[in-house]
């Protein structure tokens, strides 16, 4: 509500006009009637000049205000500045509440939180977590550079690359044989918030998978092929009645033949750091994924192949064919009869490479573009049993092209085909000796 600030005025006009009349009026008596106004003005002056001497000597000391009983201009100036001081100090007491309860949130979490300068990475402020978790102490480390206390040089390369993605699996500085993650998150214009996590458990149980899967599909391996080799044996012509059940039975076990290869190759790039970089001729690779698809085919597809980047690749020749291959494969399986199968290998506008696989099947809605990498994920599990896939070779696919530092995109809409591309960086990319004529 405003207030109403006439009444004050009003009644210091009034004393003032009060004060000049009685120095007029003494001005009269003593017979000098402009030292009488002279001395009334003067006492005025003195009188505001140490009323506003009073309020600076209360703003300056910080001291207390309390309500004044006054009227007038400077007992209503003192009205505000009390209300003004009670509002702040209620605001201050508000945010003290909520400064302790952020750090009272902060400290109960797990996960190690420390404020950073984002000139030079100085420490402003860290909670108990980053004590426990990277050996930080409160009256020690604050304003001290956090990279002059974690000198780790996957972390110093980190922050160098900009640390745009987390940071995973990093030994712990407490030497304890934890393992962390850090994620750097912009919190204000002049600030960094860095999380760091203790992901050991979810790494072992990572690990825990992993050992299981590929345990189990060693296990398979061997009774699976005793399995085979029985089926073999027997002739469906010798038991005419049982000769679609023998069929079937070969059928399958072929199938969960392939998914223990397909799991244990899966295993293996798990647990792969790197690959082999060796020089790949392209021409070959090429001319292998059109006889390929020419077989898988059996001439019932148009199979169409185009060298435009004319250059090799740097890396795995036996993991990038098993990729491609299973492009491949996928896009001749889908494809009905009388289809186009077309495999390209394209020069990119930045000096990459990418190797693109397009087909004129039925397509894949938009919903399933983001989870066909993951294993076992089927978009139909009728059409890929029928066509015989056993769910797993996107996401063989995703791993080779992960471990080659390469990108898998793709593009399809259903009725119109989709188009798998997988594309590599400028130094993957290797110049041809001589140049050939097109594989097609």
């Amino acid at each position: 509500m405003a207030r109403d600030l006439s009444r004050p005025w009003q009644y210091s006009l009034l004393r003032v006009g009060m004060v000049l009349a009685l120095g007029m009026l003494i001005g009269l008596l003593i017979g000098t009637f402009w030292a009488g106004v002279s001395l009334a003005l003067l006492a005025v002056l003195i009188w505001q000049y140490l009323r506003l001497h009073r309020v600076l000597q209360r703003l300056h000391s910080r001291e207390r205000l309390h309500l004044p009983e006054g009227r007038g201009i400077w007992s209503d100036l003192d009205a505000v500045l009390y209300v003004r001081q009670r509002e702040g100090a209620r605001r201050k007491r508000r945010l003290l509440r909520a400064l302790r309860s952020f750090r009272q949130a902060a400290a109960a979490l797990p996960d190690a939180v420390l404020v950073l300068d984002r000139r030079d990475l100085g420490i402003q402020w860290f909670n108990e977590s980053a004590v426990r978790l990277l050996g930080l102490q409160p009256r020690r480390d604050i304003g001290v550079r956090f990279l002059n206390l974690v000198r780790a040089p996957r972390v110093h390369a980190w922050f160098e690359s900009g640390a745009v993605e987390p940071l995973i699996d990093l030994p712990s500085p407490q030497g304890d044989g934890s393992r962390l993650s850090m994620r750097l998150l912009e919190y204000t214009p002049e600030l960094y918030l860095l999380v760091a996590r203790d992901v050991s458990k979810l790494l072992q149980l990572e690990q825990m998978r992993q050992d299981f899967v590929a345990n189990v599909s060693h296990e398979l391996r061997t009774p699976l092929t005793v399995l085979h080799g029985y089926l073999d044996m027997l002739d469906p012509e010798d038991v005419p009645e049982w000769g679609g059940l023998l069929l079937e039975m070969r059928r399958q076990s072929l199938r969960m033949t392939q998914v223990v290869e397909d799991l244990l190759t899966l295993s293996r790039l798990d647990a792969c750091e790197r690959l082999p970089e060796d020089p790949i001729d392209m021409r070959a690779m090429l001319r292998t994924l059109a006889r390929d698809a020419d077989g898988l085919s059996n001439g019932g597809h148009t199979i169409r192949v185009l060298d435009g980047a004319q250059c090799d690749l740097l890396g795995s020749s036996k993991e990038l064919h098993s990729a491609f291959s299973n492009l491949v494969s996928n896009a001749v399986r889908y494809t009905p009869k009388g289809g186009e199968v077309r495999i390209e290998l394209q020069a990119t506008p930045d000096g990459g490479v990418s190797l693109c696989v397009q087909d004129t099947g039925p397509g894949i809605a938009a919903d399933h573009l983001p989870r066909i990498t993951e294993r076992f994920y089927r978009v139909s599990n009728s059409r890929s049993r029928e066509s015989g896939g056993t769910g797993l070779g996107l996401s063989i696919v995703k791993h080779v092209v992960q471990l080659h530092q390469a990108e898998l995109k793709v593009h399809s809409e259903v009725g119109k085909g989709s188009r798998f591309c997988v594309i590599f960086p400028r130094d993957r990319v290797l110049p041809r000796d001589a140049e050939v004529d097109n594989p097609a």
